[in-house]
């Protein structure tokens, strides 16, 4: 099998440079539709084209998971026919990808609250989380009426209720158990944020776990998003050099 040239880029990287987790703000299908003169609903359509690319991708790499940041919290303001096709578009991909996830040994993981998502997509949504739940392969992680303030809310709200009952005292709180109040407790925090369409900004994403992640921006839309994109964003990652508020050791010698 001939590789392209980046696959060939990525051979080249050491496995311990590959990031483990990968979170990806998906952005541009409206400019998308708009620039093809085409309805925005059309664009969230293509964008699902690229979610299959990319998880397919993700999972062919070997990645520990990929978090898709599918439907913010903010996004209820978008128009009601705009939320319905997205809600029925989620649906859709629930069902039809099910024998595509479970080939490629896919667990899938919902995070976000379930206020406003209507009762047959919910269903959809836990049958394929319960039907993968014994998947070993990578986990693919949607974000679905998600915001990194509600989820630090919710955190807070169950700390609280674990002092009030007297299970935890104040001076016991720390980083690990606002980790482990997070929706992510037993996930890894992103190594890589990709955001496509050029936006610089984290859109309430993952506030908490992407504290020393690196950013990816690409002006590139997600329906055109490829395989491609996705290599060049790990090679830019495999090509920094992550302190983590640290020195390298080259760094402490030459102090």
């Amino acid at each position: 099998m001939v590789q392209t040239a980046t696959e060939a880029l990525l051979a080249e990287i050491p496995p311990e440079r590959f990031p483990r987790h990968i979170a990806i703000i998906m952005d541009g299908n409206g400019r998308w539709a708009r620039r093809q003169q085409l309805p925005r609903i059309e664009g969230h359509r293509r964008g699902v084209a690229s979610v299959r690319r990319t998880v397919e991708e993700c999972a062919r790499l070997g990645l520990q998971q990929l978090t898709l940041y599918c439907l913010s919290s903010e996004n209820w303001k978008r128009p009601p026919l705009e939320l319905d096709f997205l809600m029925h578009l989620l649906q859709q991909y629930m069902i039809e990808e099910r024998s595509t996830l479970m080939r490629q040994n896919i667990a899938v993981q919902v995070i976000g609250r379930r206020e406003g998502i209507p009762a047959e997509t919910q269903r959809e949504m836990d049958k394929t989380i319960q039907m993968s739940q014994g998947n070993t392969g990578m986990c693919l992680c949607l974000a679905i009426n998600y915001g990194g303030r509600a989820e630090l809310v919710d955190a807070m709200r169950r700390i609280a209720q674990a002092v009030a009952r007297g299970e935890l005292a104040p001076d016991q709180i720390d980083e690990q158990t606002i980790q482990q109040s997070l929706y992510t407790a037993e996930m890894p925090d992103p190594d890589l944020v990709i955001r496509t369409a050029g936006e610089m900004r984290i859109s309430n994403f993952l506030l908490w776990q992407i504290s020393y992640a690196e950013m990816y921006v690409t002006e590139i839309c997600w329906p055109e998003f490829t395989e491609a994109d996705l290599h060049r964003a790990i090679r830019a990652y495999a090509n920094r050099r992550r302190r983590f508020g640290g020195l390298l050791e080259e760094e402490l010698r030459s102090c």
